[in-house]
């Protein structure tokens, strides 16, 4: 089973693929806090578009979240989080999450949820007060993976809400239905998510039996291993982490070895992820800032799996015990 555990290899594959999580962790890391403020900069603000531009800088705060909770004394972690408190910080920042009506709310809801500690205190009641007084954190009419995303950021926020018990919404889910689907009918994002809510990006158990643990391995390995045939950088990242958040070792898993190797090989000189597939990768006259475009977000996933897969298991041992979420919440 993809579960079990055991000692080194003789021949040393584990600790080699362990140096390779750990070059992979330094390197992303390392590009991010030397690249990841053209996001806030003038030079950034006149490049990007609003909506993806705040998108990014959202995930950027996902990471420094996970990189505080999991190694919190990492020196490469200043400049990154430095650029999320000065975007946090900036005035217009809550005007530009509801620059794109469709994500407005939801933005506005992941910008509270992953706040700096005394960043835009008021700004940020203003945004919560405004989301539970619409009926924002009701169920309503959002599909399953909306609704447990909305559930997990609000529970970051630390909001009351009316929305359906991590069991339910799992029961629902993509994942638990896609035992035996074809893979090209799998969405990866959805797939993904779903294990990293529910398990907190690996900090807590995800409460899902022995059996439909396991169900949902098997999906993640066979959704790995269709994305290191495909040359899928991005989603290969992603999906060694869901492995780690399952309990699962993908070090010692074919389909994650495969992935680490490609990830290890599609790896610039300089850290960096240079695009989100094989086929997509950016090209060699790619200027700084287009090559900013095409490297940032596939960089940035792989720091964040590298650096769990690296940090996150060992001063943060998972739990045996369900989700403290689990139960509606009102």
């Amino acid at each position: 089973m993809t579960t079990r555990t055991s000692g080194p290899d003789a021949d040393g594959g584990t600790t080699a693929a362990e140096e390779t999580v750990a070059t992979l962790a330094a390197g992303t890391g390392r590009w991010l806090g030397l690249h990841a403020g053209r996001l806030d900069s003038p030079a950034g603000r006149a490049e990007l578009p609003v909506t993806p531009r705040v998108k990014a800088l959202l995930q950027l705060a996902l990471l420094c979240r996970c990189w505080r909770k999991a190694a919190p004394d990492d020196l490469a972690l200043e400049p990154v989080l430095a650029v999320v408190e000065h975007a946090w910080r900036r005035p217009d920042f809550p005007s530009l999450l509801a620059h794109s009506p469709d994500s407005a709310r939801p933005f506005g809801l992941i910008w509270a949820a992953l706040a700096p500690a005394g960043a835009a205190t008021d700004a940020r009641r203003v945004v919560l007060d405004r989301l539970s007084a619409d009926g924002y954190l009701m169920p309503r009419r959002k599909s399953p993976y909306l609704h447990l995303g909305t559930r997990f950021y609000a529970e970051l926020a630390g909001l009351g809400h009316e929305l359906s018990s991590y069991e339910e919404l799992f029961a629902c889910s993509m994942l638990a239905r896609a035992d035996g689907m074809p893979v090209a009918e799998l969405d990866v994002c959805q797939v993904t998510d779903t294990v990293f809510y529910l398990s907190d990006y690996g900090f807590r158990d995800t409460g899902l039996g022995a059996e439909a643990r396991e169900r949902a391995l098997r999906v993640v390995e066979r959704l790995t291993e269709h994305c290191v045939r495909e040359g899928a950088w991005e989603y290969a990242a992603k999906l060694l982490l869901a492995q780690h958040c399952l309990g699962s070792d993908p070090l010692r898993t074919p389909s994650g070895t495969a992935a680490l190797g490609m990830l290890a090989g599609a790896r610039s000189p300089d850290g960096s992820i240079p695009g989100k597939t094989a086929r997509g990768r950016a090209p060699a006259s790619a200027a700084p800032q287009q090559y900013f475009r095409w490297a940032y977000q596939p960089t940035l996933v792989t720091a964040l799996t590298t650096l769990l897969l690296t940090n996150g298991r060992h001063p943060h041992p998972v739990p045996t015990t369900a989700p403290p979420t689990a139960r509606r919440t009102r």
